[in-house]
């Protein structure tokens, strides 16, 4: 089996998966309850959470934790809408977002919001200048994902963050959980920021919404304490110690981890670049983990299909997204339609070996001579 599909999960690292269990294990009491038991699991999350502000570099922020990343995207998002709508209605966002950030700004739009789509520029960015022309003094919300999950593009986030410092009733939400983990991110200017530890070796099922101390929201959840008045529920102590151990061992590699993932990620690059009817649609923005292809009229599922006969696992799209449909990514950034539905992404890691690339690529090279001579 060779695995290329770690921007849509990765193993649990072994260290944070033993952090898990022996907390479970030793802290099993329920950290709002009054008695010494559950004041040794609430001081477990008090430490896991002092550790993940300082790894992350953002003091200033309240650690709101969730059952993952789209839970994290939806509190911030909704939680922003209903708690300033006295404000405005007006959300700004592009087409790159996850499932969890279009789809709840699809479902406020039914609400009566209104949503605006900033313009992307051929490398994949923000236009800029677009979006001062689309800001305006009732917008409350700007929404964007640090590195999208399909072609990987690393957004220019602290200039968005400058622009909006002079529109002091509108928000900046950032969904970095295909950021952090993989390079180190800077939460200056953001008000919310949401990532998973799923996608950086820790475990599914947990989540985190960093909220900016000043930031009102709406919570999603009533009823019953919590680590956080946003988000109601017994805590999960081993998750959020489990969440700590993750950040802190990507992070103290994570500079020698992206130099291995970059040389694999030009071993690849420069094997598909012989194939006439290849096109590469990851762009220079875009971070080394991925590498988004099309294969000229052959449909992504066709193509990811045989591939997994051979056991190789890429993705069409994010995980998390239809599979019946072109990529939205994909045409946004290349305005072309035959290779957003022709497009399927390759992600990898540090873990990902130089025999596997070389493996897939001899499988590649007998699924491209067997679906472009029909």
């Amino acid at each position: 089996m060779i695995y290329l599909d770690y921007a849509a999960d990765t193993p649990v690292n072994h260290e944070v998966l033993d952090s898990f269990c022996n907390i479970s294990k030793k802290y099993y009491g329920n950290p709002n309850a009054k008695h010494h038991i559950g004041a040794q699991a609430k001081k477990i999350i008090a430490e896991s959470t002092e550790a993940i502000k300082e790894i992350l570099g953002c003091s200033g922020m309240e650690v709101v934790y969730t059952s993952g990343a789209s839970e994290a995207n939806n509190l911030a998002i909704k939680g922003i809408a209903r708690a300033y709508r006295g404000k405005g209605q007006h959300i700004i966002s592009t087409c790159l977002e996850h499932a969890s950030v279009s789809g709840t700004l699809t479902w406020l739009q039914s609400q009566g919001y209104e949503i605006d789509l900033v313009m992307i520029q051929k490398d994949g960015s923000v236009d800029l200048d677009h979006l001062k022309t689309l800001l305006r003094s009732d917008t409350i919300l700007v929404s964007v994902g640090y590195v999208d999950s399909e072609l990987g593009i690393c957004q220019p986030i602290a200039a968005i963050g400058e622009i909006l410092m002079n529109y002091p009733n509108c928000y900046f939400h950032v969904d970095a959980t295909q950021a952090v983990g993989k390079i180190p991110v800077s939460f200056i200017n953001i008000d919310l920021v949401t990532f998973s530890p799923h996608k950086f070796f820790g475990l599914k099922g947990t989540g985190v919404l960093l909220r900016n101390e000043t930031v009102l929201l709406e919570p999603l959840i009533h009823g019953g304490s919590s680590t956080s008045v946003y988000r109601s529920g017994t805590p999960d102590t081993a998750g959020a110690a489990a969440t700590a151990a993750a950040l802190k061992i990507c992070y103290e590699t994570s500079a020698e981890r992206y130099q291995l993932v970059k040389a694999k990620n030009l071993m690849l690059r420069n094997a598909l670049a012989n194939y006439p009817l290849v096109t590469i649609n990851s762009t220079a923005r875009s971070l080394p983990h991925f590498l988004n292809v099309s294969v000229k009229n052959v449909k992504a599922m066709a193509f990811q299909s045989a591939l997994n006969d051979f056991d190789v696992c890429v993705s069409t799209k994010s995980a998390c997204s239809t599979d019946i449909t072109p990529s939205r990514a994909v045409y946004t950034v290349t305005g072309n339609r035959n290779l957003a539905k022709c497009s399927w992404r390759i992600s990898i890691c540090h873990l990902t070996a130089e025999t596997e690339i070389q493996d897939f690529l001899k499988i590649f090279n007998t699924c491209y001579n067997n679906l472009t001579q029909k």
